[in-house]
């Protein structure tokens, strides 16, 4: 019994973690761990590029890779004749910020890209890290996705923490503390987010619909699923074709 529970905590489905640094599943093990993805295009240098930086959000835990919010941003743009190339994405599902930091520069980038976005800190708040080191690396974090847009804080853009706690992982959780959590650590990142004129999308909104509505949950019972995301998509999709067209 001590050796299948093993087992199935390497088996990790958001990255959460309680009072000690193993990962946790809320799905018995079936699913497999979500890794960074290094998708590039190495086709037309005319091509528009597009990085994507996270956790489990941004690689899509549980849902297809068509449906991960990166790709499908991607796909409504080239459908719309955006020269975007496919996105290359580093994200894996349980990173906290300081390892996302990590992969960032264990990682070969070919800067710049012409468009870069943020999603991290849910796994500092899970994990109760305190709130001064996802201040710090936050914007540590960001400060590097400026530096991957040729130093240009017009083409990054800030994605919100979704709420977690209405989702039925957290059945029997505080979920009232865990809003609380996930608005304070969106506000530190809105505002870091603010300092560097950085483009910021509150979809946490949009998350909490989840209480009410089943087919915005993935199979999972935690994460986002397609749906959701579809629903962040058409939030940032006017500001990027935008900004791509410029």
């Amino acid at each position: 019994m001590k050796l299948l529970l093993f087992f199935l905590s390497l088996s990790f489905m958001s990255c959460f973690v309680e009072d000690e640094p193993e990962y946790i599943s809320a799905n018995n093990g079936n699913q497999e761990e979500r890794d960074e993805d290094t998708t590039s295009n190495d086709s037309d240098m005319n091509t528009l590029s597009f990085l994507a930086l996270g956790d489990s959000y941004t690689i899509g835990e549980s849902v297809a890779e068509k449906d991960r919010w990166p790709v499908q941003l991607t796909t409504r743009l080239q459908e719309n004749d955006v020269e975007l190339s496919d996105p290359r994405i580093i994200a894996r599902t349980g990173w906290t910020t300081n390892e996302l930091k990590g992969a960032i520069d264990a990682s070969e980038l070919d800067s710049p890209y012409d468009l870069v976005s943020l999603l991290i800190g849910v796994n500092n708040q899970y994990r109760g890290y305190p709130i001064s080191q996802q201040e710090k690396e936050f914007e540590e974090l960001l400060k590097m996705a400026i530096e991957f847009a040729g130093s240009d804080p017009s083409k990054v853009f800030v994605v919100s923490i979704p709420d977690w706690g209405v989702t039925p992982f957290a059945e029997g959780r505080d979920s009232d503390k865990i809003a609380k959590d996930i608005d304070e650590y969106n506000r530190v990142n809105y505002e870091i987010a603010q300092r560097y004129k950085v483009q910021y999308f509150n979809i946490t909104p949009i998350s909490r619909e989840a209480k009410n509505d089943a087919s915005l949950v993935a199979d999972d019972g935690l994460h986002p699923s397609g749906e959701m995301y579809t629903r962040w998509v058409e939030l940032i999709y006017p500001w990027a074709e935008e900004i791509l067209a410029e």
